[in-house]
C-alpha cells in the first residue's frame, strides 16, 4: 500500500481497498431487492404509493404545527392550508394507493417526454460534437417509453412504477458492486511502500 492509504488506514480512516466487501455485500442486497422490485411491481407500486402519502401526512402535520405555533405571522394561514391539502392527499394516497399509482405514472409518462425532447434538443445543439448521437438516443428512447406508457394507461399503472423502482434499484447495486470489485483489483496491484531505512 502507498504511504498515505497506509497512514488513513491506521488513524481509522475508510478507504475503498479494507471496506469493499462490506460495499459489495451493500450492493448485493440492493441489487436483490431491485429483483424483488421487478418481480413484483404492483407491489413494489402499491408501497411507494403508501410510502409517499405516509410522507404527505407527516409533512402536512409539520406544516400545522408549525402554522399554529407561528401565529401573528403573515404566512401562516398559507402554511396551514398547505397543511391540510398535505394530509388530505396523504390520507388519500393511503387509502387507495391505486390512485396514487396512476398519478405517479402520469409524473413519469410527462418526466420522460420531457427529458426525451430536452436531450433531442440538446443533440441538436452540439451538431458536429462527439457523443452527440448518444444522446439523440437516449432522447427517443425516453419519448418511446413516454408514449408506450401513455398508449397503455391505465393498465400500465399496475407495473409502471414497480419496474422503474426495480430497475433503479438494481442499477444502483450493480454499481456499488463494480466500484467495490474495483477497489478490491486496487488492494491486489498496489505496490508495498519503500522501507525508508533503506534509502
Amino acid at each position: 500500500m502507498s504511504e498515505s492509504t497506509t497512514r488513513g488506514a491506521s488513524n481509522g480512516v475508510y478507504t475503498l481497498q479494507k471496506g469493499w466487501r462490506t460495499l459489495a455485500l451493500a450492493g448485493g442486497a440492493v441489487a436483490l431487492l431491485g429483483v424483488v422490485a421487478i418481480a413484483f411491481p404492483l407491489a413494489t407500486g402499491l408501497s411507494v404509493s403508501v410510502a409517499l402519502g405516509v410522507l404527505l401526512v407527516v409533512g402536512g402535520v409539520v406544516h400545522g404545527v408549525h402554522a399554529f405555533s407561528a401565529r401573528g405571522w403573515s404566512g401562516a394561514l398559507w402554511q396551514l392550508a398547505l397543511g391540510v391539502v398535505s394530509v388530505f392527499a396523504g390520507l388519500a394516497l393511503v387509502v387507495n394507493p391505486i390512485l396514487g399509482l396512476a398519478t405517479l405514472t402520469l409524473l413519469a409518462i410527462a418526466y420522460l417526454a420531457v427529458e426525451g425532447v430536452a436531450e433531442l434538443a440538446a443533440s441538436v445543439r452540439m451538431s458536429g460534437e462527439e457523443g452527440r448521437l448518444w444522446i439523440a438516443a437516449s432522447g427517443a428512447i425516453s419519448l418511446v417509453l413516454a408514449a408506450l406508457l401513455w398508449l397503455g394507461f391505465p393498465a400500465t399503472a399496475a407495473w409502471a412504477i414497480g419496474l422503474l423502482v426495480g430497475l433503479s434499484l438494481l442499477s444502483t447495486g450493480l454499481s456499488m458492486a463494480l466500484v467495490a470489485v474495483a477497489g478490491r483489483g486496487l488492494e491486489d496491484v498496489t505496490p508495498a511502500a519503500p522501507d525508508p531505512r533503506r534509502s
